[in-house]
């Protein structure tokens, strides 16, 4: 397959345009549409080697890898050769920094061409460059993502834990997309295996900007980040009260909080991995778990939801709302990592969430056709695709899976897998008719 892809791009390469220019509108659909081609090909060892014969699941389970959201159609994961299980998982590291972020890296764009690519792919409510030259600024981002996999590779090696599995265990976690080669995902790993997962699901939902200027000697700004400062303090409120409401589930506190604490890593960074049936947990728990869907990591992360960021600027925008109405006359500017944020990030991440609600909504809606599901399934089906986060509630829960969906709602499930890993727009701009008409 990868001798076919490269013969293709060869051929796609012979015929140069008039003009190469990349303005924002080119920008967004090319990263659409190489998201949508890169996961076709990619289904097509699935199809190929028989692992999965029917090309609706095997795209499904691809665009599941590439978006690393970790839904999977599979019933039997063991079943699988190693070939197709180490691709499912490669997918997840490729995605996870993203396609073109890994395309600029090592093809040599020029000019501005790379920024509306970049743009269109980055997470979260604003885009910005590490260094002034894009092509560095990818370098970089990549280089942290491959020192952090190969870290956490030799630390699971060091634990105990089998070459192949760490790898694969290494990428599911490194781009938080949550495919297992186990049938019981990470149940069956020691407690010290399961604990280094932990440590990295973390890390990996962490802003790669603040290991840029770790790296820099720049502490001072690194911890100045409110975004990553509210991340790790949702984490640690989370571990703790599931922690205390799950403690009569296991024989000791110490595996309550180790469970719980796995499990807010998995979720918050829309990993997927899990060591436990967290369905089966209190509603409490449960609740606390559906929140962290919906949160999401930081903005700039591997990981994918609503982002950290945005929820912070929401809660800002609204207790400054609240403060102009108790005050009308006073100045008051919403300050975000100690700076003034401008009106344009506001009113994008406004947009953005309303964009969000409609999407989510119109999604939930289409699944109720099917009536062999219940609403929570449907409900948590999309939470799930659309946050990138793999396993939901009910029938889509940890120990089920998504095979037994309908062709149209594997399909509208698709669709926010792609749209959530874009961002929303570069998917919805697609389907604009006046975005393709020559200007």
């Amino acid at each position: 397959m990868a001798v076919v892809c490269l013969g293709l791009g060869f051929l796609l390469t012979l015929k140069k345009p008039k003009k190469f220019v990349f303005y924002a509108r080119e920008g967004i659909v090319s990263v659409a549409l190489a998201w949508i081609l890169i996961s076709i090909f990619g289904a097509l060892p699935f199809v190929l080697n028989g692992d999965i014969p029917n090309f609706t699941d095997a795209l499904f389970e691809t665009i599941s890898g590439f978006t690393t959201t970790g839904a999977s159609i599979l019933s039997d994961v063991e079943a699988l050769s190693h070939a197709s299980l180490f691709w499912r998982s490669f997918t997840h590291w490729v995605g996870g920094m993203g396609v073109i972020v890994f395309m600029l890296a090592i093809v040599p764009l020029t000019g501005g061409y790379s920024a509306q690519l970049m743009r269109a792919e980055s997470p979260g409510p604003s885009f910005g460059k590490l260094v002034p030259k894009l092509k560095e600024s990818a370098k970089i981002l990549y280089l942290i993502y491959f020192g952090m996999t190969i870290i956490q590779i030799l630390l699971l090696l060091l634990a105990g834990m089998p070459v192949f599995d760490a790898l694969c265990m290494s990428f599911g976690s490194a781009g938080t997309g949550g495919f297992g080669i186990r049938n019981d995902s990470a149940a069956s790993y020691t407690v010290l295996q399961q604990a280094i997962l932990s440590i990295f699901m973390i890390l990996f939902g962490v802003n790669f900007n603040f290991y840029y200027l770790l790296l820099r000697h720049d502490r001072k700004d690194a911890f100045r980040m409110d975004e990553v400062r509210c991340y790790l303090l949702i984490i640690a409120g989370a571990i703790a009260m599931i922690t205390f409401n799950v403690r009569s589930y296991f024989g000791s506190l110490f595996l309550a909080f180790h469970h719980a604490a796995f499990q807010v890593a998995s979720i918050i960074t829309t990993t997927g991995f899990s060591t436990f049936d967290f369905d089966t947990w209190p509603t409490f728990s449960k609740g606390i778990l559906m929140f962290l869907m919906f949160c999401g990591a930081c903005a700039g992360s591997t990981g994918g939801g609503i982002k950290v960021s945005r929820v912070l600027i929401l809660f800002r925008s609204m207790r400054l709302q609240i403060r102009e109405f108790l005050h009308p006359k006073a100045v008051s500017t919403l300050q975000f990592d100690g700076k003034p944020l401008d009106k344009h990030t506001i009113k994008s991440t406004s947009v953005y969430l309303s964009t969000y609600t409609f999407l989510f909504i119109l999604s939930v809606f289409v699944l109720t056709i099917d009536p062999r599901w219940d609403f929570m399934t449907d409900f948590t089906a999309v939470t799930a695709t659309f946050n990138n986060i793999g396993p939901g509630l009910a029938e889509v829960g940890p120990s089920c899976n998504y095979g037994g969906l309908s062709i149209l709602s594997k399909y509208v499930l698709m669709f926010d897998m792609l749209a959530g890993r874009l961002e929303l727009y570069p998917m919805l701009i697609t389907l604009v008719p006046s975005v393709w008409k020559r200007t």
